[in-house]
């Protein structure tokens, strides 16, 4: 199965898509790659920095590995995923990194992942743009899937359907999220859709909210609301980012409850960082073993009723 590993020179958009069920994938690389898919990239960019012990700009199976084992701690750590946030992922769990580094005890098992990025043999090594360039790409093919689940074929969703991917993975009930879709329903007086590009920069801007929420509190103290001007402003920076004008319209008609023609921070913030994790925080709450199977079972059975 690892034979059809592609090669790395092949910067591709679609890498799961052509590997499919033609590939082997740890649990911690799926934790590693849900938080490339959740967290800005400058982060991604100090931590190869740090495991970079050699400093020549690039890092090896091993140094790959370590990394890895960092945010696996991190995520099956309860009270870092649900509590303080500002705690720096690298100083609280560094000292697992040099453990593991002295007593050189570190399981490699062989998967698809470490075959892309270090080759058959595990002797290449990798650098920080080669990994950049992987996570874009991984980015990119997530949100091409949303995307065009939505479009069905089509160069653009509407901004009902835009709604709907917003509040996906998010913790409003069935009858709340109903209520906010049909709102921007009645408010859409002309379609004009939203394209991939519009949709791939809103959700860049996703991944960047604790810097984004620094001037919402900015706001907040002021006793000041947000117009969308403002908003457009804010995003570009804090993130560099230009959001389409019709994009950010879009999102006033649906988090700006009153009509005012000013944003709801309170709301938008608790969405969006609900969706910014895609369920997963949800999912590390639930019971795990045989309490967690039972809890499963139970909610199937409650939902077949």
């Amino acid at each position: 199965m690892l034979a059809n590993t592609p090669s790395r020179r092949r910067k591709t958009k679609h890498l799961f898509r052509d590997i499919m069920d033609r590939g082997i994938l740890s649990y911690t690389e799926y934790l590693f790659l849900l938080c490339i898919l959740t967290k800005p990239k400058a982060g991604y960019e100090i931590a190869f920095k740090m495991f970079d012990r050699d400093g020549n700009k690039r890092i090896d199976r091993r140094e790959f590995l370590l990394m890895e084992e960092i945010f696996r701690k991190r995520a099956h750590d309860q009270s870092a995923v649900l509590g303080d946030e500002s705690v720096s992922l690298l100083s609280k769990y560094l000292h697992v990194a040099d453990s593991l580094w002295s007593t050189k005890e570190l399981l490699i098992q062989e998967t698809t992942l470490l075959r892309y990025f270090f080759g058959s043999r595990g002797n290449d090594t990798l650098d920080y743009d080669t990994f950049s360039s992987f996570m874009d790409n991984l980015q990119t093919e997530v949100l091409e899937l949303e995307f065009h689940e939505y479009s069905k074929g089509m160069p653009t969703i509407s901004e009902v359907e835009f709604a709907k991917v917003l509040f996906k993975y998010t913790y409003l009930d069935d009858d709340e999220r109903e209520d906010y879709i049909e709102m921007v329903r009645e408010r859409t007086q002309e379609e004009k859709g939203i394209t991939f590009d519009q949709f791939k920069d809103f959700f860049q801007f996703v991944n960047h909210l604790d810097d984004f929420e620094i001037v919402l509190r900015m706001y907040s103290f002021a006793d000041q609301p947000m117009s969308e001007d403002e908003f457009r402003r804010a995003v570009l920076v804090t993130t560099g980012l230009r959001l389409a004008d019709h994009v950010v319209h879009t999102v006033f008609q649906i988090f700006d409850t009153d009509g005012d023609g000013k944003l709801m921070q309170r709301e938008f913030m608790g969405v969006m960082k609900n969706r910014a994790h895609r369920g997963f925080r949800e999912h590390l709450k639930n019971p795990v073993g045989w309490s967690g199977f039972k809890a499963c079972v139970r909610n199937e059975l409650k939902q077949s009723q």
